[in-house]
C-alpha cells in the first residue's frame, strides 16, 4: 500500500516503543492515528495529548463503530500481540492491510538513506546520539528511535529537507532483515533471543544476512573482533573500537567531574578534545560508532563536537535519578548480563570508593534460564543485589526457572530475593552510597516511588 493513499492507521500495541515513534511518524504525514494497548501509560497519555486515538479495552464493536475501509486503512501490529487478540482477528478477516511494525519500518527504510544500528547491545543509545548529532547538523535527519530522547522529549525526530533516517535494526524475532541499509553500524553479536534462534549460530547467521541487504556502494562500521561477517563486495567497510587501534578509536580518554573527555583518532585525522555530554565509559565506545557514522555522512568536526557535549542521554540509559553528595540512584535498562557488566563497570569507574547495590528484574523466563550462571557472574561485581520476580513479558512460566536460578549461583551472600513491597526497606537497612534500578521489565515503575522515599529518608 503506497502510504500517500492512507486515511488512518491503526496500531495493535501502540504504547511499544517503536511502535509509538511509527504513530508519530504517520500522524506527522497528516494521516489519522488510532490505535489499541493494554493500559494507560505515560507513552499513550502522550500520544493522546499529541491528537491520536487510543483505546483500552479490546472491542471489536468500537472498530465498527469508527467505519475504517480496507482500502484506506493500515494495520500495524507488533510480535508482542497475541495471534488471537479479537482486534486483529477482525481485521484479518475483513480483509485489511495487515503489516508487522518491521515490515512498515523496512518500506520507509527504501524511501531514505537508511543509517542502521544493529548489535545485541548499544542500539538505542548509539542510534539516539547519531541522530542528536545530525540534528544539530546542516544535514539533519528523520529518526526512528527505542528511547525517548532527554533532548527532545520524543523517540521520532522528522526532517522535511534530510536524505537521512536513523534507525535501529533489532534482531529480535529478525526484524532487521526487513531493511535496506545504507550505512549500517554493528556493535556486537553476543548470544541473546535464543527463544528465537535456538542458538548463537543462527543468531550470527541472522547478522550476515542483514549485512547482506547493505545497499550497493554503501557503508559498514563492525566494531573490531565482532566475528566473521561477509559484507557485499562493493560495500566501503570501516573498523571502530574503543582504545585498540582501528579505523576509529578514542585515545586520551579522562575523567573530568563525572563526564568524559577524549580524542577522536579517525581516517579523516585526529580530533581533539571532545567531550560526551552523559556519563559512563561505555558510552565512550557509543560515542565513537555514532562520531563514525556522523563524519562518514557529512557532518563536520566542530558539528560534531557540538553534539556530542550537547546530549543529554535517553530515559533508563544511564539515567540520574538522584545525584548528590550523599546518595546516588542510577536506572539503567541494562537485561543482558554484557550490558549489566558494562553498566556496573561506568559506575564503578565514578565512584570507585563507593558502596553499590543493584536492583535488578530479570526480563524473559527463557532469557534467565539461557543465562542465569552469566547474569550471577555479573551480579557479584557490586556489594548487595536485589532479585526481583521475572517479568515475563510475552512468554509463559517453564517450570523450574526463577530469580532464584540467578541467586543459587552467586558467589555474593548479601543476594537478596525481593518484593516490590519491601524493596524500599531492604535498599534503607543497610543503606548503600549508589543505587542502581536494572532491567527491561517494568521496574521502571518502582522509580518514581523510590526516588520519593529515599529523598525523604535522607533529607535530600
Amino acid at each position: 500500500m503506497d502510504f500517500k493513499y492512507l486515511k488512518q492507521v491503526f496500531f495493535v500495541g501502540i504504547g511499544g516503543i517503536g511502535m509509538s515513534a511509527l504513530a508519530r511518524f504517520f500522524y506527522r504525514q497528516g494521516v489519522a492515528v488510532f490505535g489499541y494497548d493494554r493500559t494507560p501509560s505515560q507513552l499513550t497519555v502522550k500520544l493522546e495529548s499529541e491528537g491520536m486515538t487510543i483505546h483500552y479495552l479490546e472491542d471489536v464493536e468500537w472498530l465498527i463503530e469508527q467505519c475504517f475501509l480496507p482500502e484506506d486503512t493500515l494495520v500495524v501490529y507488533t510480535p508482542a500481540v497475541p495471534e488471537k487478540h479479537s482486534e486483529l482477528t477482525y481485521f484479518r478477516e475483513m480483509g485489511f492491510d495487515i503489516k508487522k511494525r518491521a515490515e512498515v519500518l523496512g518500506m520507509i527504510s527504501k524511501s531514505w538513506n537508511a543509517v542502521c544500528v544493529a548489535g545485541t547491545h548499544g542500539k538505542t543509545t548509539i542510534s539516539t546520539l547519531t541522530a542528536h548529532i545530525y540534528t544539530n547538523s546542516k544535514i539533519g535527519c528523520t529518526a526512528f528511535l527505542g528511547g525517548i530522547s532527554n533532548n527532545y522529549n520524543t523517540n521520532f525526530l522528522h526532517s522535511g529537507k534530510s536524505p537521512y533516517v536513523v534507525l535501529e535494526a533489532d534482531e529480535y524475532d529478525r526484524s532487521f532483515l526487513h531493511l535496506t541499509p545504507y550505512m549500517s553500524v554493528i556493535t556486537s553479536i553476543d548470544a541473546d533471543h535464543l527463544d528465537v534462534y535456538g542458538n548463537e549460530s543462527e543468531l550470527k547467521k541472522s547478522f550476515n544476512e542483514f549485512v547482506g541487504l547493505t545497499r550497493p556502494g554503501g557503508t559498514l562500521i563492525l566494531k573490531k573482533g565482532i566475528g566473521k561477517l561477509t559484507p557485499p563486495e562493493d560495500s566501503v567497510r570501516f573498523f571502530y573500537s574503543m582504545q585498540e587501534e582501528s579505523d576509529f578509536y578514542a585515545s586520551n580518554i579522562r575523567l573530568v567531574d563525572g563526564l568524559y573527555h577524549f580524542d577522536l583518532n579517525s581516517p579523516f585525522g585526529k580530533i581533539e578534545e571532545l567531550k560526551l555530554g552523559i556519563p559512563g565509559l561505555l558510552n565512550v565506545e557509543n560515542a565513537i560508532a555514532a562520531s563514525a557514522l556522523a563524519l562518514i555522512g557529512g557532518v563536520t568536526e566542530d558539528e560534531l563536537k557540538a553534539g556530542l557535549a550537547s546530549f543529554m542521554g535517553i530515559r533508563r540509559r544511564f539515567e540520574y535519578i538522584i545525584k548528590s553528595d550523599n546518595f546516588i540512584f542510577i536506572d539503567d535498562y541494562a537485561h543482558h548480563p554484557e550490558e549489566i557488566k558494562a553498566t556496573v563497570n561506568s559506575v564503578k569507574a565514578i565512584y570507585p570508593e563507593k558502596r553499590i547495590a543493584a536492583v535488578f528484574q530479570p526480563h524473559l523466563y527463557s532469557r534467565t534460564k539461557d543465562f542465569a550462571a552469566e547474569f550471577a557472574k555479573a551480579l557479584d561485581m557490586v556489594d548487595q543485589v536485589f532479585l526481583l520476580d521475572i517479568y515475563p513479558a510475552r512468554e509463559l512460566p517453564i517450570k523450574g526457572v526463577s530469580s532464584e536460578l540467578i541467586k543459587k549461583q552467586m558467589k555474593n551472600s548479601s543476594a537478596i530475593l525481593c518484593d516490590e513491597e519491601s524493596l524500599f526497606n531492604m535498599i534503607m537497612k543497610d543503606k548503600p552510597d549508589v543505587l542502581l534500578t536494572m532491567g527491561a521489565g517494568d521496574v521502571d515503575q518502582l522509580v518514581p516511588d523510590l526516588d520519593e522515599k529515599i529523598r525523604e529518608f535522607i533529607k535530600l
